[in-house]
């Protein structure tokens, strides 16, 4: 759970958003912000920041943040 938090508040962060805005349901599409360019620098920083890594093949078809986490090894 903890490391959920940690991912959902990165992507926030990097997008500039409000804390809670990223949740579980959330899906990409959804978050104006989050475009080709955020995505790579969410992928980018998640290997940074908490040493997860997902494949690009993998990240490339992400549609949602449940999705993500899934990927990373969160859930």
């Amino acid at each position: 759970m903890e490391l959920q938090k940690k991912v959902t508040g990165l992507i926030e962060e990097l997008l500039k958003l409000p804390s809670g805005t990223i949740t579980l349901d959330t899906m990409i599409e959804e978050i104006e912000e989050w475009d080709s360019l955020a995505h790579v620098m969410i992928i980018g920083e998640l290997e940074e920041k908490l040493g997860i890594t997902i494949p690009l093949e993998d990240a490339i078809e992400l549609t949602g943040v449940r999705e993500l986490l899934e990927k990373a090894g969160c859930l």
